[in-house]
């Protein structure tokens, strides 16, 4: 797995950075995220009426909670580049392909797109991230993600 410095993103492009750990999904983490954001659907936190009636047989997590994994995974793997100060910027696309069950650990495959200088002193990261769900050939979600990174 490359190490990504400042000085060496323009030769990482199109390549694979690398796969993060795993990151646990309990219900516990659902049911927090429900609470912050106010989804509290029963197909995330019932876990019996979600057992007895959804289509996965399991509460589901809300897809911006996996969503919102992808700092913690992109922070591992895009840890040498130490910036002064990095921002998120948006997205360019992002899908969701399968639901993430109660209890399941995801992983993100990051592949750096493009790195491009600005004239400002910011450098844009376009990166697609994959997430994977542990035993399952389908993706959780596929996103590709704008970061302004700056070492000024």
């Amino acid at each position: 797995m490359p190490v990504l410095t400042r000085d060496n993103l323009q030769q990482h492009v199109g390549q694979s950075i690398g796969t993060s750990s795993w990151v646990e999904v309990p219900q516990s983490r659902i049911d927090a995220f429900a609470e912050c954001t106010e989804d509290r659907q029963w197909i995330h936190i019932d876990v019996e009426r979600a057992t007895r009636e959804s289509p996965f047989k399991a509460p589901i997590a809300h897809g911006f909670l996996t969503l919102s994994l992808l700092p913690i995974t992109s922070y591992e793997l895009l840890a040498g580049l130490k910036p002064t100060k990095s921002v998120n910027y948006g997205m360019d696309k992002l899908r969701f392909m399968s639901p993430v069950k109660a209890g399941s650990r995801v992983r993100n495959h990051i592949k750096l797109l493009a790195a491009e200088p600005r004239d400002d002193g910011w450098v844009l990261l376009r990166c697609e991230n994959t997430v994977e769900i542990e035993g399952q050939d389908k993706p959780a979600l596929v996103a590709v993600t704008l970061g302004l990174f700056s070492w000024s």
